[in-house]
């Protein structure tokens, strides 16, 4: 199952904090869009995929209060998270793509670069809007299909198919008609050759390679490094920022 194969990898990427650059500046962001939202003194908020605790993090930060539930698949992650953020919160695993929260309604459901992780993200997501209070938000940052272009772009060039997975059309996120128009912001990351892109992926746990992929042979696979490291060895993230809401007409 996709849920226990990426528990795993989170679960072995120790040193998450230290590679994962980008993820801290998105939540950040998503946490700056959040706060903008009318979610009253007193929310009751879920997180999903917290990982090491960034965007709630940056939350606070906002000065954002409330009832939180701090959720991931990998309980190493929880751990690492409660470090991060100390009591007053409640921590729990949560499978978000075929779990169920305790706690619910929320006013919030929020992830940061999490949900690209699911099988089938825009199902999910309309779960996610079914948790929510009337007047409730989901608020989530995921990564677009131009995720990754430079690296498949270099396999492309030597005739094969990267492991990397084929994340979420903005036209499928588009179809759960948001709340807002969805925004796109891009992110990149240049890198000193190939293999510390590789081991940066392996740092945050995003190594993960789409189901029935077939890893290439050395050979093949220095070649790919090769035509990556001669366009720059940059890692572009297309990072998409969806908003769904619960009108407090709605059932």
């Amino acid at each position: 199952m996709m849920a226990t194969t990426v528990a795993r990898a989170f679960a072995a990427a120790a040193d998450y904090d230290r590679h994962a650059r980008v993820q801290r500046l998105v939540a950040r962001e998503l946490a700056h869009r959040i706060a903008t939202l009318p979610l009253g003194s007193n929310p009751r908020v879920l997180e999903v995929g917290c990982g090491t605790g960034f965007l709630t993090q940056a939350l606070r930060a906002e000065g954002l209060a409330g009832d939180w539930l701090i959720t991931d698949v990998a309980p190493a992650m929880i751990e690492r998270a409660r470090s991060r953020l100390g009591s007053g919160l409640s921590y729990t695993m949560l499978d978000g793509e075929r779990g169920t929260p305790d706690g619910g309604p929320f006013d919030l459901v929020c992830a940061s670069l999490a949900t690209q992780w699911f099988e089938d993200e825009p199902a999910a997501l309309a779960r996610w809007r079914e948790w929510l209070a009337p007047g409730g938000h989901v608020m989530v940052a995921t990564l677009g299909p131009g995720t990754f272009a430079e690296w498949r772009s270099a396999h492309a060039a030597e005739g094969h198919v990267p492991g990397t997975p084929a994340f979420t059309p903005l036209a499928a996120l588009e179809a759960l008609r948001p709340a807002d128009p969805l925004t796109v912001d891009i992110y990149r990351e240049r890198h000193a050759d190939a293999r510390a892109f590789l081991l940066a992926l392996r740092g945050i746990g995003a190594d993960t390679s789409a189901s029935g992929h077939r890893p290439l042979s050395p050979g093949a696979l220095r070649r790919v490094m090769r035509r990556f490291e001669a366009a720059g060895a940059i890692a572009t993230y297309e990072v998409v920022t969806c908003h769904l809401s619960r009108g407090s007409d709605q059932p």
